[in-house]
């Protein structure tokens, strides 16, 4: 074995790889033989995984007697990422020929190794945030981490928005008591509350802290894909795949390309639309998202770490990874909505210390060019959105609890103890944690009739699960990612092929065809939970769809797209997108007007279908949504009358049977932003928001089970009892604190009420330009076809907006 003078593990093998280690790294080993936990910030590609791994292993090797059992707790987002942490750690024992193990932990993990594990931990575990409450909810965990002396999160800006980064929080404060001096390192990309950021994950640590960032510049080339034809009246969404003839070259000139769409439908559209105009890609080409099977997904990594393939087809399942070399391109289909992702996914091109990332933008509608200039702006001058941390999230605190209790049991006033020193429960006072703890021995006020609800006994001083049972129903149940259920789909044969949403395979027949993973598949029959299918011999199919919202545009690359637009009636030097926009912005001046930054435009305009009016606050399709019924609500207060509303990430439409009075409106305090929250709830249906909020709360709280696996319940099951829980506490409970978060959850990140209430006082402030129009503006008329997207089935949405222009342009 190596000698373990200080950093000579890592100089050694730095050494060996013909490296020098960057300031940065030499400062985190500092840092963690002295005893500091903190948060290490630096961008992609320059080593932040061995900055944290040689510390921790310099900490073990340096100690006088090494302790078996697990020393190290490495959690990581993705499933993709654990893997290649995985083998760039093993890469460094197998290097210096160090006695150190390493393991891997996932919802791929096999059954035989995690019975090796629970024989024989290694001494290092790297893992996910279920994955981590699994092992919480063994027997005898306390055992297995008693010698735990690190905890290192990956990707924390991933995390810390999420309720699984709640999870990580919770696993900290437990592992902590566990183990006092227990140090906790996280790795960040940059966000624009990076310090809240180490605040959150620490919680109330008592011991030292600091930041590490790096004093590095990631060289990002970003170039805006520019159609031939500049659309004057853009519409969402039609224009990605007619510039495929754009990307082609892109795809052939470079070694290997990773093409990322917003959703999975879109990355199978891509996939199929590609190999139809150039089959020379087949076997050169792969799909990548979340819903194939692990052996597929297995597959395509490691043929991307290989150099076997040109081009991966993929969604948000790759933006994270440790070593994807052979990737010297990256293309982002359709709008980023945001800095912070599009540079990430910028990274995984050029994703080695001093190589410059390269990424192409293309749009998929004429005005979304515009974010290829403002998303260069930002990241120019470090405009990073901010991540908001979950806080009160009883949902999970209660999925903990009974976690705690199927293992060892716990005591509530040590159990509590912990959870306030959390970021997310700081706040929870004994009369809430106590009404937890009713509520998992009881149900709570309502429920105590029903046994299936009284899941933790209380005795001995002592919560615990005492049937087995129930148990076995909680550990299937770990977990805050809800979605719609998953139907497995399979050959004939056997073979598993992936997951998809049962809505989707409920719309389709026996015999009907649809894509998925890159093959043309027939549906044989549904039995169980699983979508039997063979491949098909026709060319024609349904593409899948999956459920989700849409991303809103971030507030950073709102404020740069304003600025952008602004800048088409200055003098000098312009972006190239602002300049090819020109024709676009004149339209807009000729039919309507042109928003500088310090107004606000309103059009209004009568057509066959009545009386519309177009705001322009360029604030995200969340804050327009909200805004569009806020609206709504405060006109009508003066005049008794109905609204249809449409909203994109630009503006909203309200549209009436009767004329607007938005001029009166301006009058009588429109952009107030005191009583909003009181408005918001007479303006919007809150109750069906919370309504559907509550269904993923009630899961995640176990008061739904979703079915063992293969026999999953149906989704509409689940939300019926979901609903039904939602009525009687709404009815009989107003006080629960499960209802209470769902209206909570629906007003914080839905709603954004604090993103609008600051766009109502800038609004408040700029200079209200007024038009009436004769005929629809570029602008509105992107605004003006969100209507259709829903409402015309029958008939080819693009045609119908061909009819649209026809008769009102």
């Amino acid at each position: 074995m190596p000698s373990t003078s200080k950093h000579n593990l890592a100089n050694s093998w730095f050494k060996g790889q013909n490296w020098k280690p960057h300031s940065f790294q030499r400062d985190t080993w500092q840092a963690i033989a002295e005893g500091y936990s903190g948060v290490l910030n630096a961008p992609t590609g320059y080593g932040k995984t061995y900055a944290i791994w040689f510390g921790v292993l310099q900490h073990y090797f340096s100690q006088q007697k090494a302790h078996p059992g697990l020393h190290c707790l490495w959690i990581s987002p993705l499933r993709a990422l654990s893997k290649d942490i995985h083998q760039a750690t093993e890469r460094v024992s197998a290097d210096l020929n160090l006695p150190y193990a390493i393991g891997l932990r996932t919802g791929d993990t096999s059954t035989a190794e995690r019975a090796k594990q629970k024989k024989a931990m290694p001494h290092a575990l790297i893992t996910t945030p279920e994955s981590v409450h699994l092992l919480l909810a063994q027997k005898g965990y306390t055992e297995l981490f008693r010698n735990l002396a690190f905890i290192v999160v990956d990707e924390w800006h991933e995390l810390i928005g999420t309720k699984r980064g709640v999870q990580v929080e919770l696993a900290i404060s437990r592992l902590r008591a566990i183990n006092p001096q227990l140090r906790i390192w996280g790795i960040s990309a940059t966000i624009g509350n990076l310090e809240e950021a180490g605040d959150v994950l620490l919680g109330s640590y008592p011991g030292l802290r600091t930041m590490v960032r790096a004093n590095l510049e990631k060289r990002i080339e970003v170039e805006t894909l520019i159609p031939h034809d500049i659309e004057r009246y853009p519409w969402g969404g039609h224009l990605g795949i007619q510039l495929l003839e754009k990307v082609l070259p892109i795809i052939h000139e470079s070694t290997s390309t990773l093409l990322f769409t917003n959703t999975r439908s879109q990355c199978e559209i891509w996939y199929q639309r590609l190999l139809e105009r150039d089959p020379s890609l087949a076997g050169a080409m792969a799909l990548h998202h979340g819903s194939l099977s692990e052996e597929v997904r297995q597959w395509v990594e490691e043929s991307l770490h290989s150099g076997i393939l040109k081009v991966v087809v993929c969604t948000s399942s790759l933006d994270l990874g440790v070593d994807f070399r052979p990737v010297d391109t990256v293309v982002q289909v359709g709008s980023p909505k945001g800095v912070a992702r599009f540079m990430q996914r910028a990274g995984r091109s050029g994703h080695q210390p001093g190589a410059t990332s390269r990424i192409y933008f293309l749009p998929t509608h004429s005005l979304e060019i515009i974010e290829g200039a403002a998303v260069r702006h930002a990241m120019a001058h470090k405009q990073v959105e901010q991540r908001i941390p979950y806080i009160r999230s009883f949902d999970v605190l209660i999925q903990y609890l009974v976690t705690l209790a199927v293992s060892d049991g716990f005591r509530a006033q040590e159990t509590y103890n912990e959870i306030v020193q959390t970021h997310c429960y700081a706040s929870v006072t004994h009369e809430e944690f106590n009404w937890c703890l009713a509520f998992i021995t009881e149900g709570g006020k309502l429920l105590d009739a029903y046994d299936e609800f009284h899941r933790v006994v209380f005795e001995d001083g002592l919560y615990k699960v005492t049937s087995r049972r129930i148990a076995m129903r909680h550990r299937l149940s770990i977990g805050t990612i809800a979605s719609d259920t998953m139907m497995q789909i399979k050959f004939l044969g056997g073979a598993r092929i992936g997951s998809i949403e049962e809505g989707f395979i409920a719309r389709l027949r026996p015999g009907d065809a649809f894509w998925f993973g890159g093959r043309h598949l027939e549906l044989i029959r549904v039995k169980d939970m699983t979508a039997f299918v063979r491949k098909a011999s026709a060319n024609k199919g349904a593409f899948p769809s999956w459920q989700g919202n849409k991303m809103p545009l971030s507030s950073q690359l709102t404020t740069t797209i304003r600025m952008k637009i602004d800048e088409h009636d200055k003098k000098g030097k312009k972006d190239i997108e602002v300049e090819v926009l020109a024709g676009l912005f004149e339209e807009q001046k000729l039919r309507s007007h042109l928003p500088h930054t310090g107004e606000l435009l309103i059009e209004k305009i009568q057509s066959r279908e009545g009386y519309h009016v177009f705001i322009y606050p360029f604030e995200g399709r969340n804050v327009h949504e909200g805004m569009s019924m806020l609206f709504s609500y405060r006109i009508s207060q003066l005049r008794p009358m109905t609204f249809s509303v449409s909203f994109n990430d630009y503006g909203f439409e309200l549209l009436s049977d009767q004329e607007i009075p938005i001029e009166e409106a301006l009058g009588s305090a429109l952009f107030d932003t005191a009583g909003i929250s009181a408005d918001i709830f007479h303006s919007i249906n809150i109750a069906e928001m919370a309504k559907r909020k509550f269904r993923d709360i009630a899961t995640i709280a176990g008061l739904v089970f979703n079915g063992y696996p293969g026999k999953q319940q149906k989704a509409r099951h689940i939300q019926a009892s979901s609903s039904l829980f939602f009525s009687v506490f709404s009815d009989n409970e107003a006080d629960n604190l499960l209802l209470q978060q769902a209206f909570d959850e629906v007003m914080t990140f839905q709603m954004e009420e604090a993103r609008m209430v600051e766009a109502l006082n800038r609004m408040s402030q700029q200079r209200i330009i007024i038009k009436d129009m004769e005929r629809f503006s570029p602008f509105s008329f992107p605004i003006l076809t969100e209507r259709f997207k829903e409402k015309f089935v029958n008939e080819k949405l693009e045609d119908r907006v061909k009819k649209i222009l026809s008769q009102y342009t």
